[in-house]
């Protein structure tokens, strides 16, 4: 009884000021209504549904009672979040004089206290004095889209019980648009009572109020043009209206690094219909994001397109990157959303009324591998050059060969190579010409612009690496000369001369055929070989036989090696099982032409082996014997 009681005088105090209010405004009814927002709740309450977010209520600050009572009635012009214009024109019948209020619009109603707080304005159309039915007509309601948003097609408005709907009370609203959904059951301040109610899924949505401190609900009509309320108090009675939005926010972020630094991306919220662009955000700085989100609250169901691009002044086209969208949502709709779809232009279609869309791009790097060239102390001789390749098997697919001369590298970065996720691709160099990779001790760092990412640097040239998504790679090859060196450089090869079927016709390795081994020789240091130092001491194979019909045979190379070859001096052989320390080592005599008990063939060449002085091919000589398969 004590909040009943409370409850009245509380009512008479407000129907004292908003009496007070129509006299004062009954006196300025002529002056124009100015355009007004509708304004969100700041907080959702113990009992507010999760898209609390997504209503809008209009602010009534404007209600003129005499305005509106008029034949002609009140003009409403708002401003919508979206830059959307709603326009609509109230006419009030019957009743006790009308007034706006803040809500709540007392201690026991449920709106306002239990959800939805905080809404600004005077939302609430409340009755002055107890008892009475006042028909309210919101009427010609027409939404207008911001330029280039294109035509609006649906929209939602909302209806709510903005006091409490007790015994003798009754609360209706009726719409020439979608039949009435009920969106939110609004706990009460205490106890779990609520009016009863009939009308959901039809046209017309009718509370009966009980006895007690009762809960409210509000309700939805999609694309109306005109909502008629009928509120009839014991005591006092009120409704609030509201636009229902749907919001979708457009994030990105980066995972790895950015192929170049300049690199920044836009990421847009557009009209799929009208093309104009109703939300837009760019990435920023160094970092990875989220970044500061394009945001779109929408009151009507318009299609809209996310898409991604880079930013004006981005070094490289977003066909570097591999972005993939997904999206979540707050509210229960059955609005379908992208999953980890690999786009960069998506149409999302129309929102639902209610929907609460993040969505984010997830741009990475298609693996990227750039390999460069150093010379920290200069070039063994001045015209050294450097081929590096990065290969894919046995495809090279960037390459650069340097110029320049002494410590100058020109030229000495590869074209950035844009790779495939998990393929292995080989980071190498050759030297250019005559140019002898001996000369030089080689050192190789890789860094990678994606610090937190699992793929395994290679350390060293000539190493593999297998890059995923979002590496973007450089190493570097460094090559410090040697000091004044002599340095040998042997290659072996050989050669099938003839079999015991086919001759000297395509013989073929076979048991009796002879088989030439030949020793390419070469100095690529600039230092000569000391006089007699030039041993080469070669295991022959286990399939083979050597002996006195080696034949071997000395070819001077030109540059000339500078040494002399004697057969009968410079030849020898060895029997034991393990190699000879040295020439003098090799003391066996072959028994035959081919003699199946020599292990080792020895030569040691005479004189001092030249140096190298220029770029120009190294001073080299041939060695050659015959051997017989087995």
């Amino acid at each position: 009884m004590l909040s009943r009681v409370t409850h009245f005088f509380q009512r008479l105090a407000r129907a004292a000021a908003a009496l007070a209010c129509a006299i004062v405004c009954a006196c300025l009814w002529a002056a124009p209504a100015q355009a007004a927002n509708c304004n969100v709740a700041t907080s959702q309450g113990a009992t507010g549904p999760a898209n609390w977010q997504t209503y809008c209520w209009l602010d009534l600050s404007s209600y003129s009672d005499t305005t509106a009572r008029s034949t002609s009635g009140q003009n409403f012009t708002y401003n919508l979040p979206d830059g959307t214009t709603m326009t609509f024109n109230m006419r009030v019948t019957a009743g006790p004089v009308l007034d706006a209020v803040a809500s709540p619009s007392w201690s026991g109603a449920a709106v306002g206290n239990t959800a939805f707080l905080g809404i600004a304005g005077q939302p609430i159309l409340y009755q002055t004095t107890d008892g009475g039915s006042s028909s309210i007509t919101i009427r010609n309601i027409v939404l207008t889209p911001p330029p280039g948003s294109g035509a609006i097609t649906a929209y939602m408005f909302v209806a709510a019980d903005a006091e409490s709907s007790n015994g003798g009370e009754t609360l209706s609203f009726q719409t020439n648009g979608g039949n009435w959904q009920l969106l939110d059951q609004v706990g009460p301040t205490s106890g779990s009572t609520y009016p009863t109610y009939t009308g959901v899924g039809n046209n017309t949505f009718a509370v009966t109020g009980v006895g007690g401190t009762v809960g409210a609900y509000i309700v939805g009509s999609t694309t109306p043009t005109q909502v008629v309320t009928t509120m009839t108090g014991a005591g006092l009675q009120g409704a609030m209206f509201a636009v229902r939005f749907a919001s979708i926010r457009l994030n990105m972020q980066i995972q790895g690094g950015r192929v170049a630094a300049a690199d920044q991306f836009k990421f847009d919220i557009t009209s799929t219909s009208g093309g104009g662009v109703l939300a837009t955000g760019t990435s920023t700085g160094s970092g990875t994001g989220p970044f500061a989100a394009a945001s779109l609250t929408t009151a009507s169901a318009l299609p809209v397109t996310l898409s991604q691009a880079m930013a004006a002044g981005s070094t490289n086209t977003i066909s570097h990157y591999r972005s993939v969208l997904t999206c979540t949502n707050s509210s229960v709709s059955s609005t379908p959303l992208p999953n980890n779809v690999v786009t960069t232009s998506y149409s999302f279609g129309a929102l639902q009324f209610g929907d609460n869309v993040s969505c984010n791009f997830t741009a990475a790097a298609y693996p990227h591998l750039r390999l460069t060239k150093t010379l920290p102390s200069g070039r063994r001789f001045t015209s050294d050059q450097f081929i590096l390749n990065i290969m894919n098997g046995a495809s090279v697919v960037a390459t650069t060969t340097t110029t320049g001369s002494n410590s100058t590298v020109n030229n000495g970065s590869t074209p950035q190579y844009q790779g495939v996720a998990g393929t292995t691709y080989t980071l190498a160099e050759v030297g250019a010409g005559t140019t002898s990779l001996t000369q030089y001790t080689a050192a190789m760092t890789c860094t990678n612009t994606w610090t937190g990412s699992s793929t395994v640097l290679p350390n060293d040239p000539g190493e593999t690496v297998t890059p995923q998504d979002g590496d973007v790679i450089s190493c570097t090859i460094a090559n410090t000369r040697l000091g004044n060196n002599a340095t040998l450089s042997l290659t072996k090869t050989s050669q099938v001369l003839s079999d015991p079927f086919r001759g000297t016709v395509n013989p073929l390795a076979i048991p009796g055929a002879i088989v030439r081994y030949t020793f390419a020789v070469s100095n690529t240091g600039n230092s000569p070989v000391d006089s007699g130092s030039v041993v080469l001491i070669d295991a022959v194979p286990s399939q083979v036989e050597v002996g006195t019909g080696a034949n071997p045979l000395f070819t001077q190379g030109t540059p000339t090696s500078g040494l002399q070859f004697t057969v009968g001096t410079d030849l020898r052989y060895s029997s034991a099982a393990s190699p000879p320390a040295n020439f003098a080592a090799c003391t066996y005599t072959p028994t035959g032409t081919y003699d199946p008990n020599v292990r080792y063939v020895c030569f040691n060449p005479k004189n001092a082996m030249a140096a190298r002085t220029s770029s120009n091919p190294a001073p080299n000589f041939t060695l050659s014997f015959d051997a017989r398969v087995k």
